[in-house]
């Protein structure tokens, strides 16, 4: 289904070229997205590396992921030293990141992630660079950290004003596109069309508790999970915006009209 709604400027898509992400909304991790990050990240031979960096509870945190990873019987499933470790333990941490075929980022406060890397820019660019051999994964917090312009989670979301929305530099694995995520569940559609309309970003995600998007080739998006996603498409700047709803399973080529 399409919505055009009119006065809104059209932005473009891009992909930092050779990846592939699974981006969850939040809640449970759908089993068609476990799935499809182990089998990316090499399936039985898959090293799937856990990071706990945004969750306040990092240790039941591991727990769940390893859960729901198991099953799909990755070779082995290790986890990142955790936040408060990370100032003595880096050494250990770019040896975990440097065998890892999948890293996976938990959910939690996206700030505690970037107020990490922004100290440690030597950690952020080993990250990036490992994003061009290696499936990477997040949920919630963990998936608003992909975006080049992240939304921190502060301001006022009653209106559409996008100088109430908090933003900073994420890790910039998705180009020209805002993700957010808890979309549907927790009513983020204002701040998230606020950024598209005041963003250099061309593209605007939000993606469902409990649902999740697999994105391949740099431009196919496909839903995994029950619930829908919905992209706003600013790319063509003849003053309007389309809102598309994919529904589950759908599949999309985002470089086509």
């Amino acid at each position: 289904m399409r919505i055009f709604v009119w006065g809104l400027l059209f932005l473009s898509f891009n992909l930092m070229a050779n990846e592939r992400l699974v981006l969850v909304g939040g809640g449970d991790i759908p089993v068609q997205a476990a799935e499809k990050f182990v089998s990316w990240a090499g399936g039985k031979d898959a090293s799937i590396l856990l990071i706990e960096w945004a969750s306040g509870i990092p240790d039941e945190s591991e727990k769940d992921l390893r859960e729901t990873f198991e099953p799909y019987h990755p070779k082995t499933i290790e986890a990142a030293p955790y936040l408060e470790a990370m100032a003595t333990q880096k050494v250990k941490f770019l040896e975990q990141l440097g065998r890892a075929t999948g890293v996976f980022f938990a959910g939690g406060d996206q700030n505690r992630v970037m107020d990490l890397l922004d100290k440690e820019p030597e950690l952020l660019s080993a990250i990036r660079a490992k994003a061009r051999d290696a499936v990477f994964g997040g949920t919630s917090a963990g998936t608003a950290i992909m975006s080049e312009t992240m939304i921190t989670g502060e301001g006022d979301f009653t209106v559409i004003d996008a100088t109430k929305v908090g933003t900073r530099p994420g890790l910039g694995l998705v180009k020209d596109m805002i993700v957010d995520q808890h979309f549907i569940k927790r009513m983020r559609a204002n701040r998230l069309l606020s950024l598209i309309l005041k963003s250099r970003e061309r593209w605007g995600m939000g993606i469902d508790e409990g649902t999740s998007v697999a994105l391949e080739d740099n431009h196919i998006a496909k839903v995994l999970g029950p619930n829908p996603v919905m992209l706003m498409d600013n790319r063509a700047h003849f003053g309007k915006v389309t809102l598309e709803i994919l529904m589950p399973e759908q599949q999309i080529d985002l470089q086509k009209p």
